[in-house]
């Protein structure tokens, strides 16, 4: 079993670049099944989830080329095969196989998809707006001879459901209206690489209209990942350093900085790079909301800094079940109270400790209750962490850590 091995305490400053956006990327991947072109992708985070999209696409007779950090993708001799349960299991953005397989074939196979087990993530939204456009569902399957326009409304913004939507719409004959759509900017990057690939979507506050037809390939580069870079801007605070992350990612991230500000941490940031620095001086409260919320993908990781200074409290309103990673920072000494969707942090006399990463975010905290705790830490499970941090090891050296990998 493999494990991370930290030497923590140590003030860490520096600058790094953030990867490719993960949340971007894997559905843009699933996308160009609905493109049925040749595609050139950019800025493509070298991590485990795009490793396994990439098998599944595969599968299907895809031709995928990596050079450096870009993937050639050649999606027009497809054909539809039932995805493999070993593969979809593995990541939760298996599920926009639903959409994509619809989109370009007509029919998918309704698998159980994977990813972090922190909740049970329904697809119900997601199979209502399938139908909404004409597809019938009957043993575990969705088919349709063909898709139609129609209207889909969302009760809550889900990103998933509007990505497996859009890439219906987009194939499907006619117009479609989707309203309570997400607004993340990865949903968003999505539809840039729709648009670039001949797609007709116009989208203003939540309203997304698409008028489907023939789509082609197209060659875009993924954004910045937010989660990556507020993940790594927390350590200026939980080890007295300094840390700037490098280009324009900080526009994604204002209710992130709301909270860091609001505790007095400071932080500028414009189009060149953003620079975190200084200490915490108050109680955080942080709700998570759908974007331009706080991201519940950035919540397990201000724990620590909770438990460093004055505590804090964070209520889950996206994942309801998220909290099972406290018991994994319990073991750096981190205590807590919680309910379904209330954790209390209390601040904490830290120490370094074993733990296992209990899902990808909860992992990433696990590294940085062990970076701000002194002594060697282990974190075992890191393939975990790597299905969505790339160059892990290499850019928290770079800024100062004393941290390594054993395989």
């Amino acid at each position: 079993m493999g494990k991370i091995l930290i030497n923590g305490g140590r003030r860490l400053e520096g600058e790094i670049k953030p990867q490719g956006s993960k949340n971007a990327c894997l559905p843009i991947l699933f996308a160009t099944i609905v493109t049925g072109g040749v595609s050139v992708l950019k800025n493509v985070p070298d991590i485990g989830d795009v490793r396994v999209v990439t098998e599944i696409i595969r599968a299907m007779g895809a031709e995928i080329f990596r050079d450096g950090a870009s993937l050639v993708v050649d999606t027009r001799h497809l054909e539809y095969k039932a995805p493999q349960a070993e593969l979809t299991s593995k990541i939760r953005a298996s599920s926009y196989l639903l959409g994509s397989c619809l989109g370009r074939f007509g029919e998918v196979d309704i698998t159980a998809f994977g990813g972090c087990n922190f909740d049970q993530r329904p697809i119900d939204m997601h199979i209502e707006a399938a139908k909404a456009l004409g597809a019938g569902e009957r043993e575990n399957k969705l088919s349709a001879k063909r898709l139609i326009g129609g209207k889909i409304s969302f009760g809550k913004p889900s990103v998933g459901a509007t990505i497996n939507a859009l890439l219906m719409a987009v194939r499907a004959e006619g117009k479609t209206v989707i309203d309570g759509a997400a607004k993340e900017p990865h949903v968003l990057a999505v539809i840039d690489f729709l648009k670039a690939a001949g797609a007709d979507i116009k989208c203003e506050d939540g309203r997304i209209e698409i008028n489907g037809g023939e789509l082609h390939g197209a060659d875009v580069e993924i954004i910045p990942d937010m989660i990556e870079a507020g993940t790594y801007l927390l350590l200026a605070p939980l080890t007295d350093g300094k840390i700037r992350v490098s280009g324009g990612v900080g526009k994604y991230l204002s209710s992130f900085f709301d909270v860091l500000k609001g505790a007095g941490v400071r932080v500028s940031s414009d189009e060149y790079g953003t620079e975190v620095k200084g200490s915490v001086n108050d109680y955080i409260e942080v709700t998570t909301e759908p974007y331009p919320g706080y991201p519940t993908d950035l919540q397990p990781q201000l724990c620590p800094l909770m438990a460093k200074y004055f505590g804090g409290s964070i209520r889950e309103t996206v994942w309801l079940g998220r909290f099972g990673y406290l018991s994994s920072l319990e073991k750096f000494g981190i205590k807590y109270k919680r309910a379904e969707s209330l954790a209390l942090i209390i601040p904490s006399d830290t120490h370094h400790g074993v733990a296992e990463a209990p899902d990808l975010r909860g992992g990433a905290a696990c590294i940085l209750a062990a970076l701000m705790t002194e002594g060697e830490s282990e974190i075992l499970m890191p393939e975990v962490i790597k299905r969505g941090y790339g160059s892990l090891c290499e850019k928290l050296s770079s800024l100062g850590a004393d941290i390594k990998i054993t395989e």
